[in-house]
């Protein structure tokens, strides 16, 4: 396993749409998974698509156990939502892709799901609150959308601003 590197906007491939796992879910994949764990924990986050490290398939890892509680990790290949219930709820989200940034973004509140599990077992459930927020916005990155592509336009480049700036500031301090 290997902590990978996280894209950060503006970089141009998180606005790539993510192509399916072809056949099985492979050892290959499992490895891909195995790493975007232990990133998504390294980082620290919940929840961490593929091509937020620069690989565009459709998989997307979580975990939603809190500080304190056995970590409960999750895999998603070829997720899809196949229905939508609920009022649109809001949601304060944040993401690892344009960190230290958080805002409102209104969201189903529960969601059908169908996907491929770590092994490749097929699974179809209800995702409610959290988890439904949580494989929303993670299922937006495999469409290459970010969560702040719901947010006003000045709201959006304020948000992509900062992120260059704290990058630039890193970049200097290591520098020195």
């Amino acid at each position: 396993m290997a902590i990978r590197e996280i894209l950060t906007v503006p970089d141009p491939r998180l606005k790539e749409v993510s192509k399916p796992v072809a056949g099985l879910v492979t050892d290959e994949h499992r490895a891909l998974m195995d790493d975007m764990l232990e990133t998504m924990y390294a980082a620290p986050g919940i929840g961490l698509a593929a091509i937020q490290i620069g690989v565009p398939l459709r998989i997307i890892v979580m975990d939603l156990s809190k500080e304190g509680e056995e970590r409960a990790p999750r895999c998603f290949v070829n997720p899809e939502i196949l229905e939508m219930a609920g009022e649109n709820k809001p949601y304060e989200e944040g993401c690892l892709s344009v960190p230290d940034i958080f805002d409102e973004v209104e969201r189903p509140a529960r969601c059908r799901l169908r996907y491929l599990d770590y092994n490749g077992n097929p699974v179809e459930e209800w995702a409610e609150d959290l988890y439904a927020v949580c494989i929303q916005h993670e299922m937006d990155h495999l469409e290459g959308t970010l969560f702040i592509d719901y947010l006003s336009r000045l709201k959006r480049q304020r948000a992509v601003d900062k992120v260059k700036k704290a990058k630039l500031r890193a970049i200097r301090e290591d520098a020195n």
